[in-house]
């Protein structure tokens, strides 16, 4: 039996992601991937998979598929209520799902994206390398919809020997962000009060980047009405345009951008920013 599942219910947005496109910035093509990198590969490791094996980003939760052949799957990522045919199931430990089941997903509790991984991931065509869909460029495959049926690839000889992870559940209140200093600080009056705002979520925020709502941040006088020559970009920048209002660089930003770069979130508080729910408060601390 060729194994698959099929979606019986996409919820807001689904995503195949994987590590994303690597190396193709230099002709303008963005690395995409999981925007929670860190959840995305421990539902792989749980699994036994091969690094970059294609798994679902669901946003928000309301995802519903049944499988076709034995399963075995993984959550991690938001803290999201989740059942099989009815029977609740566990978060960052993997578990079955029989063939002819239902898996499927409420609204997160806590944090924004669940990643729904299983073992031999997802067989779909790669572009440039990649399943990875960029809601930018659009390159990758499409988002998922209702009725479609996603074929199961081969498993791995080995097999995973870890039971659940000890992860800590998702954060629900202020989150910090720890950051380096970037290199247009100059530009900015006061850049030191980038750490002293507690800002919020818009909810315009999206995979290409978060953008944060709070007292804007003013440009020095000199420099207040200039205009800056694009610049090559990097997941974690933040950019601040002309409003004040700053903007972290997610997985499916520009590769380039004209608007001054005043920090770089680090990796691993990247990671956490994709979890950000709107509404919720940001504090952002300088590494210096």
């Amino acid at each position: 039996m060729i194994r698959s599942v099929e979606v019986l219910a996409p919820g807001p947005l689904t995503l195949l992601e994987d590590v994303g496109r690597i190396g193709h910035l230099a002709v303008g093509v963005g690395r995409a991937g999981a925007a929670d990198l860190g959840s995305y590969l421990l539902g792989g490791r749980l699994l036994g998979n091969v690094t970059g094996t294609a798994a679902l980003e669901v946003t928000m939760g309301g995802l519903r598929v049944r499988a076709s052949g034995d399963l075995l799957v993984c959550l991690t990522g938001a803290t999201t209520p989740a059942e099989v045919d009815g029977r609740p199931v566990p978060r960052a430990a993997p578990f079955q799902v029989r063939d002819g089941q239902e898996l499927s997903l409420g609204m997160p509790v806590a944090g924004l994206r669940t990643y729904v991984s299983v073992r031999g991931g997802f067989a779909v065509p790669a572009v440039l390398g990649s399943v990875s869909y960029d809601t930018m460029s659009g390159l990758g495959a499409e988002p998922v919809r209702a009725g479609q049926v996603l074929p199961v690839g081969t498993s791995t000889a080995h097999f995973p020997h870890v039971d659940v992870a000890g992860v800590p559940e998702a954060a629900t209140g202020a989150v910090e962000l720890d950051v380096l200093p970037g290199p247009r600080l100059d530009w900015f009056a006061r850049p030191e009060r980038l750490a002293q705002t507690t800002w919020a979520v818009s909810s315009r925020s999206d995979r290409k980047g978060i953008r944060l709502e709070g007292e804007p941040l003013e440009r020095t006088p000199d420099l207040r009405d200039a205009e800056l020559p694009s610049e090559g970009m990097v997941r974690g920048a933040i950019q601040v345009p002309p409003n004040g209002q700053p903007v972290i660089f997610l997985n499916d930003h520009p590769v380039t951008g004209g608007y001054p770069v005043i920090g770089i979130v680090r990796a691993a508080s990247v990671d956490r920013a994709a979890q950000l729910q709107p509404g919720q408060p940001v504090r952002l601390r300088w590494n210096l």
